[in-house]
């Protein structure tokens, strides 16, 4: 989509986020406790995304009111409604830019934590020597986002099916039928600050595009036909307030 699909897209996505309501499938975790991640770690003040010339490097940045990263989701013991808190980057960017095949969709860096299971199986992000633990430690996803009325907070990551022999996903995807990819990017955190470090060369040297920052709940479904396996539920808050994605890389 070019820029101006993209801001009508935005647009209606965000009209989304403001009316689905009541006749959208309960998911497996209360809203009390959906709210309870809701806590100043979550409330993004600031957003910006830096080129770096000398590195040939892109620097995501975002700012809280509280800690960046401090606040987790607890484990639910089970992949089906696990729970993944997220600070997202919604761009301009292709899909083919990041590795995936051509699909319609919102390209988004989506910084995540989830306890319940590892989905970065090159990644240590936690240097323990075991690369299956690292879940809970905050950690790096392209993925593409589409509408989804089935959730509240009305997105979803597109997913397809496995037998579809027209989709292309990096070599380092996770392995689940969805446009998701972990890059393995460093995650750096500091008091208020949270920082995305990423290889121009891993986004096809793209240094001119659009970006807003989000921050949400979302949860895995494996169960459940009527909603999706990997669904926004609440969105928390977007820098923009109107998610028209109107920042530019420095």
């Amino acid at each position: 989509m070019n820029l101006s699909s993209r801001f009508l897209f935005s647009c209606l996505v965000l009209t989304t986020f403001m009316f689905v309501s009541a006749s959208v499938s309960a998911q497996v975790a209360s809203q009390e406790e959906i709210q309870s991640l809701n806590t100043k770690d979550m409330h993004i003040k600031d957003a910006s995304a830096s080129y770096m010339k000398d590195l040939d490097l892109l620097v995501f940045e975002l700012t809280v009111d509280g800690q960046a990263g401090k606040t987790v989701p607890k484990a639910r013991g089970e992949m089906n409604g696990a729970p993944v808190l997220g600070y997202v980057f919604p761009t301009t960017l292709k899909s083919e830019d990041v590795g995936f095949s051509s699909i319609d969709g919102v390209v988004a860096l989506a910084v995540t934590a989830h306890p319940d299971f590892d989905d970065t199986p090159l990644w240590d992000e936690n240097n323990d020597k075991n690369y299956t633990d690292d879940g809970l430690t905050w950690h790096t996803h392209w993925v593409v986002l589409v509408p989804d009325e089935r959730v509240k907070g009305g997105l979803t990551v597109a997913e397809f099916k496995k037998e579809d022999k027209s989709v292309v996903l990096p070599p380092t995807n996770p392995g689940m039928p969805m446009f998701m990819d972990s890059p393995g990017y460093s995650v750096v955190s500091s008091g208020d600050k949270l920082k995305v470090l990423v290889p121009s060369q891993r986004i096809n040297h793209n240094k001119e595009f659009n970006f807003d920052a989000v921050s949400a709940y979302m949860e895995v479904n494996t169960t459940d036909e009527s909603r999706p396996l990997l669904g926004v539920y609440e969105v928390y808050g977007v820098l923009s307030k109107d998610l028209s994605l109107p920042y530019k890389v420095k």
